[in-house]
C-alpha cells in the first residue's frame, strides 16, 4: 500500500495522550514510525490551535477526527468549527450515546445523523458512522447497521467501517465494503484474532482477516484512508502501529 493513504488512529495511543506534553512526544513518535496521518481521537484537553501546530510541526496531517455522539448530533456547529480549525474535513459519530434497543431507536438515531450530516455537508465536511458490534443486532430483518445506512442519504452520512468489530458481529467486512460502495471514505484497520482460545485485537497481519480481500474491496468502494487501530495491545501501542504499518506497506497492494 502506498503510506500516503494510511494512517494511525490516535486511540491506541491513549494512555499517551494524557497532556499537550504528552502529545507533542507521541505525535513525534507516530511520525517516526513512518505514519504521515493521524485520526485524531482519545487525548486530553489541547487547544486546536495549540494541536494543529504541533501536527504541522511533525508533517502529520489530521485526516478524520472521532468527536462525541452527543456533540456530533446536539452541537454541530462545534464540532464544524472544530474540523476547521484542524483543516480536517472528515469526522465519525463513534458510538450510539442514546439507547439501541429497538428498531424504533435506530430510526430515531438515523434521523439524529441524517440532520447533523445534512449541516455537516453544507460547511465542506463529511459525518461518518463508525460501527460496534451492537449494530448487528436484527430487527425484522435489517441489522441495526443496515437501518443506520438505509434511512440516512449518502449525502448525509458516509461510512468508517470498523473491520474488526464487523467480524465480531458475525458479518464478513469484504460484504460491507462492498455494501457501502461510493459511501466509504474511511476504513478502520483492526485485527481479528484467536490466542488461548479467546478472541483478541492484534496487529494486522497476525490475526485472520483477509487483509487484501478488504483493501481490494475498500479501494473500488472509493476509500480514502486506511486507519490503523488497536483498542487493546498486548505489546507497547507504539510498536503495535509500526508492526501494523509494516505490514501493509509489504504485503498489500
Amino acid at each position: 500500500m502506498k503510506k500516503k493513504i494510511i494512517a494511525a488512529q490516535l486511540y491506541t495511543l491513549r494512555d499517551h495522550l494524557k497532556t499537550p506534553d504528552e502529545i507533542a512526544k507521541s505525535l513525534a513518535k507516530v511520525k517516526e514510525i513512518g505514519y504521515d496521518a493521524v485520526q485524531v481521537s482519545g487525548m486530553g484537553p489541547i487547544p486546536e490551535t495549540e494541536l494543529k501546530k504541533i501536527l504541522d510541526g511533525e508533517g502529520l496531517k489530521c485526516c478524520a477526527t472521532h468527536e462525541s455522539g452527543k456533540s456530533i448530533v446536539e452541537e454541530t456547529a462545534k464540532v464544524i468549527d472544530r474540523l476547521a480549525a484542524l483543516d480536517c474535513k472528515f469526522t465519525a459519530y463513534p458510538y450510539p450515546h442514546v439507547p439501541v434497543k429497538t428498531e424504533e431507536d435506530y430510526l430515531n438515531l438515523a434521523k439524529m445523523l441524517d440532520k447533523a450530516g445534512k449541516e455537516m455537508t453544507k460547511a465542506g465536511m463529511v459525518l461518518t458512522y463508525h460501527n460496534h458490534a451492537i449494530e448487528f443486532e436484527k430487527f425484522n430483518g435489517r441489522t441495526g447497521l443496515d437501518i443506520i445506512y438505509d434511512e440516512t442519504s449518502p449525502k448525509s452520512l458516509q461510512g468508517e467501517i470498523d473491520t474488526f468489530w464487523v467480524q465480531h458481529g458475525g458479518c464478513d467486512p469484504v460484504q460491507w465494503c462492498k455494501k457501502l460502495d461510493g459511501r466509504l471514505p474511511l476504513l478502520h484497520l483492526k485485527e481479528f484474532g484467536i490466542i488461548e482460545n479467546q478472541i483478541k485485537m492484534l496487529e494486522i497481519g497476525n490475526g485472520n482477516l483477509d487483509w487484501k480481500r478488504i483493501v481490494k474491496a475498500a479501494k473500488k468502494a472509493g476509500t480514502k484512508w486506511f486507519i490503523v487501530e488497536q483498542d487493546v495491545c498486548r505489546i507497547d501501542p507504539f510498536e503495535s502501529l509500526k508492526i501494523s504499518l509494516e505490514y501493509l506497506l509489504e504485503e498489500i497492494e
